[in-house]
């Protein structure tokens, strides 16, 4: 094969009860990756994946450790199942940059584990030490929404996801002080979103201080397969580099729309999406990009894999 593909992994918000189940109960490579997790993690992480309930699987501390842990079980089987399957670029959302480094080779699924363990944990605390929330902005380009956030404070743009959407974060009062000076700019609509705090912005600079030792500390190598990275757009392989944009990206905005076209640039012929949901494939429609993307979410996706691949 000579399609330069790329490895996309979903973030925070994209958790459900019950999510890759079917691979749980088809695949042992799967079965493992749970089984794994549950042993790391001493205690039984998977039924809660499986079964929720909802409002504690949505918990910042457990909604990260779970899509990891799910993405990690999809790309292992789909891995098995593909051999042929060799990512040129990795990238994720937010949370999802973690699963692309494992699947690029930089870091053990067993230490990156650890590592989200701690990230959902410090930024949990700090959903609760300072309350925050995000909102998504539709229908102005970036620019106006940066000029119409500036002379405001507790309010700042937290992802640039793709065109006419830009999402916001801040603390509830400066969230609402947004609202008017965003309508009189053109904005369309604003729409809340289920999340429970401020993410990317300053308001994570604690959950950010705490993390860094163990960013720092972790097992990650220099790898032959680029990683996108959401701080800046552009692809890192250097370990140094790597662990200073994971720092960073607690508290900086998520420039996700700047990292796919650079990966059109690059070339890349297929956009792989593994894990919950399929809103990164949804993000690549409204940017605009014309080479295929396949979302592998339930078993029956494999096929449309093995469909498309073949062709």
């Amino acid at each position: 094969m000579n399609k330069k593909i790329a490895f996309l992994f979903p973030g925070q918000g994209a958790q459900y009860a019950g999510m890759a189940k079917d691979f749980y109960e088809n695949y042992a490579v799967a079965r493992a990756v749970f089984d794994e997790a549950d042993e790391l993690l001493k205690t039984h992480f998977s039924k809660l994946i499986f079964e929720g309930p909802a409002d504690v699987l949505t918990l910042t501390k457990n909604s990260q450790l779970a899509i990891y842990i799910a993405s990690i079980a999809i790309w292992r089987t789909a891995a098995q199942e593909f051999p042929h399957l060799q990512p040129a670029f990795c990238a994720g959302l937010s949370l999802g940059e973690y699963t692309a480094l494992t699947a690029a080779g930089l870091i053990s699924f067993q230490e990156c584990l650890l590592l989200v363990q701690a990230r959902a944990a410090f930024m949990n605390d700090a959903c609760e030490k300072s309350v925050g929330t995000m909102q998504v902005v539709l229908g102005l380009e970036p620019e106006n929404v940066a000029q119409a956030l500036a002379p405001l404070e507790e309010v700042w743009i937290a992802n640039l996801n793709c065109p006419g959407q830009v999402v916001i974060a801040g603390t509830p009062r400066g969230i609402a002080s947004a609202e008017a000076p965003l309508k009189a700019a053109g904005a369309k609509r604003i729409l809340p979103l289920d999340v429970s705090g401020a993410f990317h912005t300053p308001l994570m600079k604690e959950a950010e201080r705490r993390l860094t030792p163990y960013i720092q500390a972790a097992s990650i190598q220099a790898g032959s397969v680029p990683i996108i990275t959401n701080v800046t757009g552009r692809s890192v392989s250097d370990s140094e580099e790597v662990r200073s944009c994971l720092i960073r990206q607690v508290s900086s905005p998520v420039y996700w729309e700047k990292g796919i076209r650079y990966l059109v640039e690059q070339g890349a012929t297929l956009f792989l999406e593994m894990g919950c949901g399929k809103t990164l494939a949804g993000m690549n429609k409204r940017i605009g990009v014309a080479a295929p993307t396949i979302s592998i979410e339930k078993l029956t996706d494999l096929e449309v894999y093995a469909t498309t691949a073949s062709r």
